[in-house]
């Protein structure tokens, strides 16, 4: 297999795109990929005061007119979805076929924000005014920020830049500094479409390479009245508490944690599928990787027993190799933060099987039995570790469901329609996504992805997601003669 470098080399030279000196390894196998030059502040300054200036025009153009220029965005990404999916695969090390499934939900969107694009609706609301109607309309908000994590280096970009586009707002995207390559491509396909785009204005799309000072400093920038970011609960409470400083908006979409209930109905050969891929797909670097596993007492040993042997059989290996169905872990941070947690189940009389590096940053997942949701459970390690507890009583699951900081993605897999529609209830998961008989991971763009308490809040993709992107205005009209007040006041001269 050719070097992971020379293999992204190339596919930046395909895209006629030129690097400059070194940057970070490949996880895939160790080899320096091309670097990027950064940004700094003198350009953080020029890119932001060129959103602004392309704001005026933006705004103003016709939302079917800005539909027009994503949807030649998802048509450049349809013929070049096969070199950027393999970037993507080289810088992050996930598999290369969720890393064409990540340009695949590019270009979803994509077709998502075309069709909204013409849908950009607001409301009539009756008056109690005689001869007047109220409406509510939605306005272009302005330069949007994004910023984005590794383990998703262009989709999420994706969802947020093609609703941002499409309502009337330019964007700046602060990549991760672990995957600049794949946002560099992706960033020049659409600045291709944006310069054969007449109606698109200059400054409408810019690439914020660099470091944690060029986010803070865009976090901080007023002229952005948005600013969505992906990453840990760490720096989106940085975040968050920057953006409101200034009486900003922020989307944030940070730690999951989620958790899938077995009940004792369950198909298990259902259970096994999901648990698999929800637990070990990515190597356990997804925000809605499936983390704890909470188990019915009557079918625990037989689920348990299989998913230990099914974790033994999972080939791993390079990403590239069609066979492997997981990569390498991230860096060798990840690596150390695996270790460490899985040292502390152990501590806190956990039963550990599997975790054991294969090379390198390859690793095994590992399973993790609970005697009870422990610290180290309730706090989410980006790597693949599954917690699994036993419980007896559907009260029970559900409170160990709910009991963690976090509240993106959860799931059940049950026959029983009673426990799967209470599962679903007010009363049962707390999270921003609750499936039935899958796993937590794998969502579509079609619905708004997002969840509670420390995962932040915010919505991006389907839906109407697109509103975070817009300003509501509520408007009142007059038609008649007389200038009647509302509640009944009287004000006559």
């Amino acid at each position: 297999m050719i070097q992971a470098a020379k293999d992204a080399k190339a596919i930046l030279d395909g895209f006629g795109l030129a690097a400059k000196g070194e940057g970070r390894a490949s996880p895939v196998d160790g080899s320096i990929m091309p670097g990027l030059a950064e940004c700094d502040a003198a350009g953080l300054e020029k890119a932001i005061a060129a959103s602004a200036r392309a704001f005026q025009t933006w705004r103003a153009t016709p939302g079917p007119v800005r539909g027009e220029l994503v949807r030649r965005f998802g048509e450049i990404l349809r013929a070049n979805k096969e070199p950027l999916g393999r970037l993507v695969t080289l810088e992050s090390g996930k598999p290369l076929s969720e890393g064409l499934g990540e340009v695949q939900e590019m270009i979803d969107i994509c077709d998502f924000a075309v069709g909204l694009s013409r849908q950009l609706y607001g409301l009539t609301i009756a008056s109690e005014r005689p001869d007047h109607h109220m409406r509510e309309m939605w306005h272009p908000l302005g330069p949007v920020g994004i910023i984005s994590a590794f383990n998703f280096p262009v989709a999420v970009w994706a969802w947020n830049a093609a609703l941002a586009l499409v309502c009337g707002d330019p964007v700046l995207w602060k990549p991760s500094e672990k995957t600049p390559l794949s946002a560099f491509a992706a960033e020049a396909l659409l600045q291709k479409v944006i310069k054969d785009f007449e109606p698109a204005p200059e400054g409408l799309s810019a690439l914020l390479i660099g470091g944690a000072d060029i986010g803070e400093a865009l976090v901080k920038d007023a002229r952005v009245p948005l600013i969505s970011a992906t990453g840990s609960t760490r720096m989106g409470r940085a975040v968050g508490t920057a953006v409101a400083a200034r009486f900003g908006r922020s989307l944030l979409e940070l730690g999951g944690n989620a958790a899938t209930i077995v009940t004792s109905s369950a198909d298990l050969d259902l259970a096994l599928r999901a648990i698999a891929f929800g637990a070990a797909g990515t190597s356990g670097q997804r925000c809605t990787t499936l983390r704890r596993l909470i188990v019915h007492a009557d079918v625990y040993d037989r689920l348990v027993s299989r998913l230990k042997a099914a974790f033994a059989s999972i080939s791993i290996g390079d990403p590239r190799e069609p066979g492997n169905l997981i990569g390498p872990l991230i860096d060798k941070q990840a690596l150390d933060c695996m270790t460490r947690a899985l040292a502390s189940a152990r501590a806190a009389g956990g039963t550990v099987t599997g975790g054991e590096t294969v090379r390198d940053l390859y690793v095994r997942p590992a399973i993790a039995e609970m005697r009870a949701q422990t610290d180290i459970v309730r706090e989410e390690t980006f790597a693949p570790i599954l917690y699994v507890m036993r419980y007896s009583t559907f009260d029970e699951a559900v409170a160990l469901l709910r009991d963690v900081p976090q509240g993106l993605s959860s799931s059940i897999i049950t026959r029983d329609l009673s426990e799967a529609e209470r599962f679903l209830s007010a009363k049962g998961s707390d999270c921003g996504i609750a499936n039935v008989n899958m796993g937590p991971s794998g969502a579509e763009i079609g619905g708004a992805f997002g969840g509670e308490k420390e995962t932040g809040g915010g919505r991006e993709s389907g839906s109407d997601a697109w509103k975070a992107y817009m300003r509501r205005q509520t408007q009142s009209i007059n038609y008649g003669s007389t200038l009647p007040l509302a509640q009944g006041v009287k004000f006559d001269l």
